[in-house]
Order: structure tokens, then sequence, then C-alpha cells
């Protein structure tokens, strides 16, 4: 457990008696442990608190519920409170697990490839992957020349958006296959943002290590662009469905979807971390930890408001990077900024400092964290688009006007 409550104070959060309070521990709704030695009393896990109390003041305010949804408070993620506001059949996040298509996703890292986990998100069925990797079948020379390789990216599916005639073909059984062109086109962008030779007959995390210039690292890669090929409802998959619910093509959905990243409180978060941990292998963890927090407001990759408990793809990622590279001075480094923040918080490490550790060991500078999040998450977001197209639905929410009559 996290932080603890006694019964005084779980009872009060809650507005219930201890009786109540009780039954809900009996019902497996809220944890409980042992108070101080020598006593009878009872600790009540915070976490678990407030999120029944979230679902409690939904029940008695659907419409702030919903509004919470839309707005994705993290006060109201922590508690609970948030009321699901579209239907998916893709991705649940729940006890501190995360799982694609009902399948455990860190089981998928341990044994599939990326191409199972695409077949599996974009069709429910991973013996069913389309022909990948395919040849992206664009003449990638005609965009411009990017300085990074996220712009890169950006102008290679607009210029898909535009001018791939296969875009086009609206048909159900003709989405998986253009699904696989997008993914593919996407790392033969990255290898010619490095001046890699394309490498089509590869498998795609061998192809990212090959663009990377680390083949030794390629199971690692892997693993990464498994756990973090789909998250739920998140800014970005949201912004894919809202642009497939019009109808735009898969090019245009996953553009809407890279744009959304890129904003700090999404998928920027690891460039912090980066420079966190670049801080922390040339000094003090303990300082490298106060000087970032006092820049970015908080100490970036730590905590998660849908795993209070721990981000299952962080722990995941982090032991696979020891066991590779156990004396590596990132390995040394990253442990030291856990344990000089443990001793100041319960937040556990969350994804984006595992990434930082990630690209760290391999070189790599701190942009290709959210490159390698980018190319991850392309698969999920291809995977939203294909649900809401195949569901038919129009996103259009109402706004609840509240300025001058």
């Amino acid at each position: 457990m996290t932080a603890s409550l006694t019964t005084a104070q779980a009872c009060e959060q809650l507005g219930v008696k201890p009786a109540t309070l009780y039954a809900y521990v009996s019902r497996g709704l809220i944890r409980s442990v042992p108070g101080p030695g020598g006593t009878r009393q009872r600790r009540y896990d915070a976490a678990d608190v407030q999120a029944l109390a979230g679902r409690q003041a939904t029940r008695r305010d659907p419409q702030a519920g919903v509004q919470a949804a839309v707005q994705g408070s993290l006060d109201g993620l922590r508690a609970g409170g948030v009321t699901p506001i579209l239907d998916s059949a893709l991705t649940r996040i729940g006890d501190g697990t995360l799982a694609y298509r009902g399948v455990d996703a860190l089981s998928l890292a341990d044994t599939a490839s990326v191409e199972d986990v695409a077949a599996l998100l974009w069709t429910g069925d991973p013996g069913m992957r389309p022909t990948l990797p395919l040849r992206a079948r664009l003449t990638l020379s005609r965009h411009p020349r990017a300085d990074t390789p996220l712009e890169a990216l950006g102008y290679a599916l607009t210029y898909a958006g535009a001018h791939d005639p296969d875009a086009l073909d609206t048909r159900p059984e003709s989405g998986p296959r253009q699904a696989a062109r997008i993914l593919t086109l996407l790392h033969a962008t990255a290898e010619r943002h490095a001046g890699r030779p394309p490498a089509p007959d590869l498998p795609l995390h061998a192809r990212l290590a090959r663009t990377w210039g680390r083949p030794d690292s390629a199971d690692l890669l892997r693993r990464a662009l498994i756990l973090l090929a789909d998250h739920e409802l998140n800014a970005s998959a949201f912004a894919a469905r809202v642009t497939a619910s019009g109808g735009a093509s898969l090019a245009h959905c996953t553009l809407a979807a890279l744009s959304a990243l890129q904003g700090p409180r999404h998928g920027l978060g690891a460039l912090h971390a980066h420079d966190l941990l670049r801080a922390a292998l040339s000094g003090d963890p303990r300082v490298a930890l106060r000087e970032t927090t006092r820049r970015t407001g908080r100490a970036p990759g730590f905590g998660h408001a849908l795993y209070p408990h721990g981000d299952p793809r962080a722990r995941a990622l982090l032991d696979a990077l020891e066991a590779q590279y156990p004396d590596h001075p990132v390995t040394h480094a990253t442990r030291a900024v856990i344990r000089a923040h443990r001793e100041d918080t319960a937040e556990p490490p969350n994804v984006d400092l595992a990434l930082a550790a990630l690209t760290l060991t391999l070189g790599r500078p701190a942009g290709d964290a959210v490159t390698l999040f980018a190319l991850a998450r392309a698969t999920g977001w291809l995977a939203h688009a294909l649900e809401t197209r195949a569901g038919g639905q129009f996103i259009r929410p109402r706004a609840r006007y509240v300025g001058p009559a």
C-alpha cells in the first residue's frame, strides 16, 4: 500500500460510518493493513479510499463526471471518479495492470513480436497479422529535409495522406493493410532521417535497432515498442479517434495523434526525465532531483494517475534494462535517483523515466525518447482509428455555454 488512513480519516472522506467502511474492506473495495504495533487498529489505503469517494461523487452528479472525463483532470483520474465516455475493446487499465484485448501486455512483451501485437490490436487475432513489414511504396525523397525525427514523421504522414491512393479505400477489410503501410512508412522515414538504407524485410524492432546503430539492444526496443503500443483513451489516442470519426485517412489520423503527443503533459515528459538522469550521472542525484523539479514543477519520471501503486510498464522496462546492462553508469544513476526520490515520497517511477534510462543507455539524444514513444504508440493510434471507423461513430461533443448572455 501507499499512504494509509486511520478509520476516522477514511470514514470522513467517504462520509460513512465504520460499519460501512468494514463492509467495503470485506468486498475488496479498500485494502486494509494492521496499524501501529501493540494496537488493534487498522489502516486503510488512501488511494483506494479516494477512488471509491470519486466514484460515489460521480454517481451523485453524473454531469460532473462526464465533464471530468472530457477535461481529464489528474485529480479526477487519481480519484477514479472519471466517467468513461466511449466503449472500446482495445485496452484495459485496472488494478495496476495493462492488457491489450484481454492479453496481459507484460506477458506479450516477454514473448510476442511487434507485428503480433499490431495484429492483435487491429484485428483481435495475433495470428491474422497483415503482411508486415510492407514496403511503403511512397517516394520519401519528396519530403522536406527535417531537423528532427519527429518532424520527419510528420512530413511523411502529411505526404501519405495527400498522395497515397490506397488511403482512399474505406472498405473494412482494407484497414489492417493500410495500418501496416502507415507503420512501415514511419520506420522507413526513421531510417531515411538517420541516413540508413531501408530494410523492409527485417522485423520492426530489429529495423529500429539497426536505425539507431544498436543491434545489441534489439530485444529491449522490442519490449518498449510493445509496452507502449497503446494506453487506452489518452490525449493522442482521442485525437486519432476524433479525426477518424470525421472520415479522415489513417495517415491523417496518425498525424493528428502525433501532434497531440508533442506536449509536456503527454509525450514530452520523457525529455525532462532524460535531463534528470543526465544530471544525476555527473552529480548528486538528490541535487539533480531538486533542480529538475524546480524547473518542471514536479519530479519528472515519477507517479502516474492511473497507477497509484506503480507503473507496470516502467517496472518491466527498467528490470529488462538492468538485466542487460547491470553495471552501466546510467543503471547506477537510475537506481540512485529512484532511491533518493523514495526517501521523500511514495511515488514510484513511471514509463517516462524508463524511456529516458533506455535512450540514455543506448547513447541516444533526449528527443529519441519521444521518437520511440511515437513509433510504439502508432500501433495503438491506428487501432483506435480502425475501431472508430468500424463503429461508424462521429465524435462531436457539445459544449455548455458559460459566456455572456
